[in-house]
């Protein structure tokens, strides 16, 4: 991804600062929306193609809940946006996708819990500053949500790009070892929360909670006994059984099992699958195909729910190029290696004729904050968190000397961003308020099943 290895730190950090004279910091404040760019709510239908048809409504009724909701809902519509914004050139593995909501707590195979980036869907090797920029104008947009002062607005944008810049200061200088093993553990998250006050970040996170997110503790909620075997409950259109019969979840998982390292193949063998169903999870993602499988070992003591979830092109890949991989789970597989401090023991991919597919397990200990009812102290506590996180998932496969580099010391490249920020929030609002009057005018349907 990168030719560092011939250069020392400080010749990198060097070819990094150099870059402020062909992209200066400050030109990441503009952004100008083309005057040829589409109605939002039309270049939304066109992310619709290969949908599946009674699942778009809910999509749109998800989007509309908020401008924040929308934001979620509207990756494509947003890569197409960045593509045109300055970039120095260093690539990364790029989540894709990084918002604030797609970062969270999970356990790690040693089952500590840890924070860190955890949706990777459209993950691929792309510029660093479009992830730090969608992570932004998350900021501004959830913190309109909560209807924070422009001052505390633009404070907690401006201190989430600081804290990926210090960051990534730190990380430059660290061996490739120490970047590759280092991690947010959730007690330190707990102890910044208490350092500065922020009660709900603390009560946000609800450890304890996340420690009973299993299998063991779904199978009440998700599934019954009929006869004498344990199946999913059906609530369409969230959950159902007409898309996937148990044939063909046995021969997607006998084809993922070939994609698992082998040892993990003999675990696996433990269990049997008994049942599976379609579930509609997030929000960009509905309407695409994902599944819930039920698996029992042979003592029907113990479940274990896998999450098989359709994997398209990525929504960067026109403007960062296609994938090495040309099985997109494979993508977001390693994708999710490359980012994440630890990964899923199951993690894997499938294919179901020409769809591809990513699994992973459901419930393993996965929780995430709840933005809409924090205060503005712990919400800028979270943002800068997620910033910090961001710069070291970056620095796994990046040149954090060279990001370094540009960045510098100063406030100018935190001060551009957070301008950016503001003028895209506010292009999200406006594009919220289309598909709201879109839905209203009846040119788009739009539901959200209790």
């Amino acid at each position: 991804m990168r030719d560092a290895g011939r250069k020392s730190y400080e010749d990198r950090r060097a070819d990094g600062r150099s870059r402020r004279k062909e992209v200066p910091r400050s030109a990441h404040a503009r952004w100008e929306p083309d005057p040829g760019r589409p109605d939002p709510v039309v270049r939304l239908g066109v992310s619709d193609a290969g949908r599946l048809a009674d699942l778009v409504p809910v999509r749109y009724g998800r989007m509309m809940a908020s401008p924040f909701a929308f934001l979620r809902g509207a990756a494509q519509l947003m890569s197409d946006d960045l593509a045109s914004t300055p970039v120095t050139g260093y690539r990364v593995q790029a989540c894709g996708d990084a918002h604030l909501a797609n970062f969270g707590v999970f356990a790690t195979p040693e089952r500590n819990l840890v924070f860190d980036v955890n949706d990777f869907d459209e993950t691929l090797p792309a510029p660093w500053e479009w992830d730090v920029k969608r992570l932004a104008a998350s900021v501004a947009v959830a913190a309109g949500n909560l209807n924070l002062e422009a001052r505390e607005r633009t404070a907690a944008v401006e201190g989430t790009v600081r804290a990926y810049r210090e960051r990534m200061g730190e990380l430059g200088p660290m061996s490739p070892l120490d970047v590759w093993y280092d991690r947010v553990d959730v007690q330190r998250v707990l102890a910044i929360a208490r350092e500065e006050q922020a009660k709900d970040l603390e009560e946000a996170l609800c450890v304890p909670k996340v420690r009973h997110r299993t299998s063991l503790g779904a199978l009440p909620k998700f599934t019954t006994v009929v006869g004498e075997r344990r199946r999913i409950v059906d609530k369409p259109p969230l959950i159902a059984h007409d898309e996937i019969e148990d044939r063909d979840a046995t021969q997607m998982l006998e084809r993922y099992v070939e994609s698992l390292p082998a040892d993990r193949r003999p675990l696996l063998e433990r269990w049997t699958i008994v049942d599976a169903a379609r579930k509609v999870v997030g929000i960009g993602s509905v309407g695409t195909r994902c599944y819930l499988v039920l698996l029992m070992d042979h003592d029907g003591r113990t479940p274990l729910f896998l999450q098989l979830k359709e994997a398209n092109d990525a929504v960067i890949a026109p403007y960062a190029g296609p994938s090495e991989f040309e099985h997109q789970g494979q993508r977001v597989v390693v994708g999710q290696r490359l980012m994440q401090a630890a990964s899923d023991i199951f993690l894997g991919w499938t294919t179901d004729g020409d769809r591809h597919y990513y699994v992973r397990q459901f419930r393993d200990m996965k929780g995430s904050v709840n933005l809409d009812v924090m205060t503005a102290s712990g919400f800028a506590t979270y943002a800068r968190l997620c910033g910090r996180v961001l710069a070291r998932a970056h620095a796994r496969s990046g040149d954090a000397a060279a990001i370094a580099g540009y960045l510098g010391r100063r406030r100018t490249f935190d001060e551009a961003v957070a301008e950016f920020a503001d003028a895209y929030a506010q292009q999200t609002e406006r594009d919220h308020s289309a598909l709201v009057g879109a839905v209203r005018a009846g040119r788009v349907r739009a539901s959200v099943p209790s």
